[in-house]
């Protein structure tokens, strides 16, 4: 015999995993003033892309490569050696000619419609709390994601999706806390598929329901329905309960949208082949998609783990460029393409940076990799209102340090929260007797990013 959860649990199985996690953003609400922006898709690349090697070029890393950096030696993560040249090339694209590592071509051949901020940095050096800052504002786990304060923020524009997804064949370093509802009712917190199938089954299980029909269905749920709000009646309201209603509800009207979204195959092949190449090209398609269909905030991570993290040789940077930089620049032009391109803000970027110097722990097979760093990395920003053309920032003259125009992780956050129309100093929650807010008691809005 069932108990009331079973009983929940079982009549909404076959309604979808996803839906169940969190539909429940409600309507769309108001900003605080006219956004430049309505969604959001932030491209992670996970493990610490580096800087010097992509989009910050340092040409006296060439000049003193295999010698120690001028001044004190520099503690570093794990131990590092002397400064190392990049591998590759940097070149000036586009009327703003702003220099790109050759590993990016198509990347750099739209660059004029990016913002590169070159002088980010952030407090840890370590993945996990890194992870943490750049997804939740906050080293410790428990605070609510981006994600889950863009929807809480703004609600949902399609009532059938949910308003923050997140992509990933696998998971990330942390996993769910990294798009966690934290405090927040679990309804805004992100609807993790593992994108590394295509047939929309594959990707969500229990999509649909093989033993009822909709209007079947229909009828279980109102059934369901009255039987909770009776007991609603007596009981008195019960949010945990009454969340799981709407999350019912919610899932329920999954089917009849979710399964031709995630379905790319309804795109032309050739748009298809512009992303086809990785797991992290159809996220960006699927991206487009749910954008396009009203979805606030969708975050892919490039993989599994931490692929960019690169202690052992930086060159395996170049093999993981190929399979996002074509899919990057189709992603700017078809969101151009379908009007969405302005409204739409893009980021791209990691937890942190990597060391201009060589890492020699140890623990090195090749001697050819870089260490984690914190004090600078490069973030890339575009539509929403955000200033093509620009390098924004800058670092030391080897990349080690941000020194102009400094960037920290809670003004990219205040930004970003700015572009959708909200002043992140008023957009709070309430928990615990406090008011607790995405950039904590930090964070400036970069007026300087903003077209």
């Amino acid at each position: 015999m069932f108990d009331r959860r079973q009983f929940l649990h079982t009549l909404g199985g076959g309604f979808g995993l996803a839906g169940l996690q969190g539909t429940l953003q409600g309507a769309a609400k108001q900003p605080h003033f006219a956004p430049k922006a309505k969604h959001v898709i932030f491209l992670f690349l996970n493990g610490g892309m580096s800087q010097v090697d992509t989009f910050d070029p340092k040409p006296a890393l060439a000049k003193y490569d295999g010698q120690p950096m001028p001044g004190p030696k520099i503690r570093t993560d794990r131990a590092s050696g002397t400064l190392m040249r990049s591998p590759w090339e940097f070149k000036r694209h586009g009327q703003s000619g702003i220099e790109v590592s050759e590993i990016f071509p198509n990347v750099a051949r739209r660059i004029d419609d990016f913002c590169v901020v070159r002088s980010m940095y952030t407090d840890n050096g370590n993945h996990g709390p890194s992870l943490q800052v750049m997804n939740c504002g906050h080293q410790l786990p428990g605070r609510p994601s981006l994600g889950a304060w863009v929807t809480y923020g703004l609600g949902t524009e399609n009532k059938n999706l949910p308003g923050f997804v997140v992509l990933c064949p696998g998971f990330p370093v942390l996993g769910s806390s990294l798009w966690t509802s934290g405090y927040m009712p679990s309804s805004f917190q992100g609807v993790h598929i593992q994108n590394s199938a295509v047939e929309p089954e594959k990707l969500v299980q229990n999509l649909r329901n093989d033993n009822l029909t909709i209007d079947e269905q229909q009828a279980q749920l109102a059934l369901l329905d009255k039987l909770n709000k009776h007991y609603l009646s007596k009981a008195g309201d019960q949010a945990n309960l009454r969340s799981a209603m709407e999350s019912m509800e919610s899932a329920f009207r999954m089917q009849m949208e979710a399964g031709g979204l995630l379905d790319i195959r309804k795109e032309s092949p050739k748009i298809r082949e512009r992303y086809d190449i990785s797991d992290f090209g159809r996220g960006c398609l699927m991206a487009l998609r749910m954008v396009e269909s009203g979805v606030r905030m969708v975050q892919i991570y490039y993989g599994n783990g931490q692929p960019w993290d690169n202690h052992d040789d930086i060159r395996v940077h170049s093999k993981l460029a190929q399979k996002v930089d074509g899919p990057i620049a189709a992603l700017v032009e078809d969101l151009k393409a379908r009007g969405l391109f302005d409204e739409t803000l893009i980021v791209i970027g990691s937890e942190f940076g990597r060391t201009p110097m060589i890492q020699n722990s140890g623990l090195e097979k090749l001697g050819c990799g870089r260490d984690h760093n914190p004090p600078a990395f490069t973030v890339l920003l575009a539509g929403g209102g955000i200033r093509g053309g620009l390098a924004y920032g800058a670092t030391d003259e080897f990349g080690f340090k941000s020194i102009e125009n400094k960037v920290h992780v809670h003004d990219l956050h205040a930004t970003i929260l700015h572009q959708l129309g909200f002043d992140h100093t008023r957009l709070t929650y309430r928990h615990a007797g406090r008011d607790f807010r995405l950039t904590d008691v930090h964070g400036n809005v970069v007026k300087a990013l903003i077209a």
